[in-house]
């Protein structure tokens, strides 16, 4: 499979790149914590058309492929607000591509009257709750506040439901499926970009730190570990952009087990590239006004997102066993 990307897909990528570095600079990430989306930045993510790259128009050459490389963008600027779900929602209701409407979404294999955690509720319009084999949409207003969360990271705010009302049935079988695939795709991509934007704040750290008299880039020790976090943001991002390509009918293999390898190197990526920043920095990478453990922290959010690391190693473990009980 070759993986280069074409010059529409390039300049995509510098596009939202250029956008990020001037609209969600990491040097002014602390004064976006614990508050919602900033609406003019939202407006202009909507202008871009990262909103609406899922909803399919003849006139668009956007997919879940040019997606996945936005996305990775936006990972490695910690992008603030429910881009994930919002995307998602876009081709299901109306307003979503525009940024006239903001979606928040839970993941509900089973009907249960127990409470529910939300990520986003507070600026959310929507909510996109996605089972099994349905999809449904409903209003925020609908639902029934239980208690404020503590979030884990604070760029993510959360509150807790006491439950889900029913909503309006907008995908079943095959098409929820698949939006779940998506959904799997889309947060390993932002799970690339947390692991690229770790292992730039430590390479930079590294660089420019001393320690005898040398940067302690130098030292072979440190090596090691940006080597390291380079291979693991290298691994996870060739199998994200393949597990896109082969959802989008432009490889060969099966689409869920590429999502479930996508999903469980990225999340890996993410995390140990997180953990490794901060142990570069030091003593410094402890401390809240540091970059690492924002990555780390969105790292976790996102390792449940869509199925962890554990639900989809079984899954590709019990398709390795099948195929061995065949041949």
């Amino acid at each position: 499979m070759h993986f280069s990307l074409d010059d529409d897909q390039l300049a995509m990528r510098d596009a939202v790149r250029a956008f990020c570095a001037d609209r969600l600079a990491l040097a002014h990430v602390a004064g976006r914590e614990h508050k919602p989306a900033d609406p003019a930045t939202w407006s202009a993510m909507a202008e871009l058309g990262v909103l609406g790259m899922l909803v399919d128009e003849p006139s668009s050459n956007m997919g879940v492929v040019e997606a996945a490389v936005v996305f990775e963008e936006l990972g490695a600027h910690l992008v603030s607000g429910p881009v994930l779900w919002s995307v998602l929602a876009a081709p299901f209701a109306t307003g979503v591509a525009d940024g006239d409407v903001r979606v928040a979404g839970v993941e509900l294999d089973r009907r249960l009257d127990d409470p529910v955690v939300v990520e986003h509720a507070d600026e959310c319009d929507v909510l996109l709750v996605v089972g099994e084999d349905c999809v449904e949409l409903c209003r925020c207003s609908e639902l029934r506040p239980d208690e404020d969360g503590a979030p884990l990271d604070p760029l993510t705010p959360m509150r807790v439901f006491a439950s889900v009302p029913r909503g309006e049935v907008v995908a079943q079988g095959a098409m929820a499926r698949q939006l779940r695939r998506t959904g799997a795709i889309l947060s390993a991509a932002l799970l690339v970009g947390v692991a690229q934007g770790a292992l730039d704040v430590a390479r930079s750290y590294a660089l420019e730190r001393e320690q005898f008299g040398v940067p302690i880039g130098s030292f072979q020790a440190v090596k090691h570990l940006l080597a390291d976090m380079y291979v693991r943001v290298e691994l996870a991002r060739t199998a994200t952009r393949a597990g896109a390509a082969i959802a989008a009918g432009r490889g060969t293999g099966d689409p869920d087990l590429a999502a479930s390898t996508a999903k469980l190197l990225a999340g890996d990526a993410g995390i140990a590239n997180g953990r490794t920043s901060v142990q570069i920095l030091g003593g410094m990478g402890f401390t809240w006004d540091m970059l690492p453990h924002y990555f780390l922290k969105r790292a976790w959010v996102l390792e449940h997102a869509f199925g962890t690391a554990s639900s989809h190693a079984a899954r590709l473990g019990s398709a390795v066993g099948e195929e061995v009980r065949s041949s």
